[in-house]
């Protein structure tokens, strides 16, 4: 498997965007040296596809599939993409505040943590449906791990589409999020763009 070794803070810079859609808190107090040329159409295309690829840490390949399963669904093609990319179980366990980042929430999937409906997933990539239960294993609720992160993440909002129960570390998807309910600042038009040429 592929790991995305680049320093978050660096990359948030160079993507010039917050890195608080991330999870992370910190603030970089360095100043890029932005040059004066003028950035490509094409530049800026890329950048937004870069900027959403990092915010969920996917890869080139997935995130092409997630493009043509998009393409391939009624509506509009970027909205489509963006909730395909917004329903990914590590995403969802990050927005119910059961992990401060997506990386961590990528991590406790990955370790079995996860239970959907009852049944074990381990797959960062899973995609979750309306009316599904997310929630953390039985066993590893009482760790000190989950009582650090729920009082770290205690403060974030929920989304409207996902209905959580910190204490019993349980969420419960209510609907598939619309554009509008995705907080996320990537203009998911030049990533279109950018594949249909």
């Amino acid at each position: 498997m592929a790991v995305n070794r680049v320093p978050v803070l660096k990359r948030c810079r160079s993507l010039g965007m917050d890195p608080v859609y991330l999870g992370i808190d910190k603030k970089s107090t360095r100043q890029l040296k932005r040059s004066s040329r003028k950035i490509s159409e094409y530049g800026l295309q890329l950048r937004e596809k870069q900027k959403a690829k990092f915010i969920y840490g996917v890869l080139e390949k997935p995130f092409r599939n997630y493009y043509v399963k998009a393409d391939r669904m009624q509506g509009q093609t970027g909205a489509n993409l963006m909730t395909l990319l917004e329903c990914r179980l590590d995403n969802v366990v990050f927005r119910l505040g059961f992990a401060r980042t997506r990386r961590e929430a990528r991590q406790i999937v990955d370790h079995k943590h996860v239970l959907v409906n009852g049944k074990q997933v381990n797959i960062p990539s899973y995609l979750v449906k309306a009316g599904d239960t997310i929630e953390i294993k039985e066993a590893k609720k009482s760790s000190v791990r989950y009582k650090q992160i729920i009082e770290a993440t205690s403060g974030r909002l929920v989304p409207a589409w996902l209905d959580v129960n910190q204490e019993a570390l349980q969420g419960t998807v209510k609907e598939l999020p619309s554009r509008e309910e995705i907080d996320v600042p990537v203009n998911e038009m030049l990533i279109v763009e950018l594949y249909s040429k």
